[in-house]
C-alpha cells in the first residue's frame, strides 16, 4: 500500500476493516496517513489483529504518488501543478499570438488525462478573452475539472462558454471586492460562484484564494494559465509542480510570449529551482516535470 489504510468512515467505509476481513498476513506501507482521523490508527488496528506491518518502504516514491492528498490534508490548500506547452526556444505562441498547436496530438491527449486527474483547472481572464475555452476533459468516460477563472476586473463576458455552462461545470470566478457589483450579480444569476478575494498589487491575492478554494474542498488544481497568471502564481509561491511540454520547434521573436511573464528575476541566485525531475517522450514532443523546491526567497521578485 502506498498509504496507511484508513480507519474511519468518510466517503467510504474504513478499508482497514476489509484488510482484516480478508485475513491478510502482512501489510507493507509506504507512508503514514497524515489525516488526524487516521495518523497511525490504521496500523495499530492491523497489529491488534495479528497482522504484521512494515512502514516506510519506497516512502519517497509513494509520497509522490499521493502528493495531492498529502498537501491538502496537511495544509488544507489545493496542490497546484502548472502546465505549460512551449517551443524548444521557450515560446508559448508566435509574435502574432498563434499558439495552436505548439505540441502534437499525443501531448494534447496527455493533458486531457491530467484534466481527468485534477479536481480543478485554473486560467486567467485573458485566456477566456483570447480562446473562449470549455476546459473540459475530452477522454471517453473522463471527469471534467471544475473551472476556476482569476478575473480581478471581471472582464470575462457573460456569453463565454464557461459562463454559459456554469450550472453544469460549477464555474468559480475569483475577483476583488472592488470589482463591478453589477457584473458580479449578473454572473451569480448565471449560477457562477463568485468569490471575492483581497487584493495584492491590484490583483487577486492567490495565496488567499488557495485557502478559499481549500475550504470549498478542492484538493488539486491544474494551472493552465497564460504568462501573466503563471508569473503571479510562481511569485505567490502557490505552485507545487511544473509540467512542461516541449516541442522541437523554434519560432524566435522578442515579442513572442514565454510561459512565465513579468519582469523576471535580476539574479540567478534568486531563481526558482525544481527537483525530482522526470522526463519522457510523448509523440514528437517531450515532457519535463519537477517539484518546485520550496525555500525562502525563491520567487520571481527583483533582487
Amino acid at each position: 500500500m502506498t498509504l496507511e489504510p484508513c480507519s474511519h468512515y468518510g466517503k467510504t467505509p474504513p478499508c482497514v476493516d476489509l484488510v482484516i476481513k480478508e485475513k491478510v498476513g502482512r501489510v507493507v506501507i509506504g507512508n503514514l496517513d497524515p489525516n488526524p482521523l487516521v495518523a497511525g490508527r490504521g496500523i495499530k488496528k492491523l497489529e491488534e489483529h495479528g497482522i504484521s506491518v512494515t512502514v516506510g518502504v519506497l516512502a519517497e516514491e509513494c509520497m509522490g504518488l499521493n502528493e495531492v492528498f498529502m498537501k491538502y490534508i496537511v495544509q488544507k490548500e489545493p496542490f497546484v501543478a502548472m502546465k505549460t506547452a512551449m517551443t524548444l526556444d521557450g515560446k508559448i505562441a508566435t509574435a502574432t499570438g498563434q499558439s495552436k498547436w505548439i505540441t502534437g496530438e499525443a501531448a494534447r491527449k496527455e493533458v486531457h488525462e491530467l484534466r481527468n486527474t485534477f479536481m480543478g483547472i485554473m486560467i486567467g481572464s485573458g485566456t477566456v478573452l483570447k480562446d473562449n475555452p470549455y476546459l473540459t476533459c475530452r477522454l471517453e468516460g473522463g471527469r471534467n475539472p471544475i473551472p476556476i477563472v482569476v478575473d480581478s476586473r471581471l472582464r470575462m463576458p457573460l456569453t463565454s462558454h464557461l459562463v454559459e455552462k456554469a450550472s453544469e461545470n460549477k464555474l468559480i470566478v475569483a475577483t476583488l471586492a472592488s470589482a463591478d457589483p453589477v457584473q458580479k450579480e449578473a454572473l451569480r444569476q448565471k449560477w457562477v460562484n463568485v468569490i471575492e478575494v483581497e487584493a495584492v498589487n491590484g490583483h487577486v491575492n492567490l495565496k488567499t484564494l488557495m485557502k478559499r478554494l481549500g475550504e470549498l474542498g478542492i484538493d488539486g488544481i491544474l494551472l493552465e494559465g497564460g504568462s501573466t497568471l503563471n508569473e503571479a502564481a510562481i511569485k505567490a509561491g502557490v505552485v507545487d509542480r511544473i509540467i512542461s511540454y516541449i516541442s522541437p520547434k523554434l519560432v524566435g521573436g522578442e515579442r513572442a510570449k514565454t510561459p512565465i511573464g513579468g519582469e523576471g528575476i535580476g539574479s540567478l541566485e534568486k531563481a526558482v529551482l525544481l527537483e525530482a525531475l522526470e522526463i519522457h517522450e510523448i509523440g514528437k514532443d517531450f515532457c519535463i516535470t519537477g517539484k518546485v523546491k520550496k525555500e525562502e526567497g525563491a520567487c520571481l521578485q527583483e533582487s
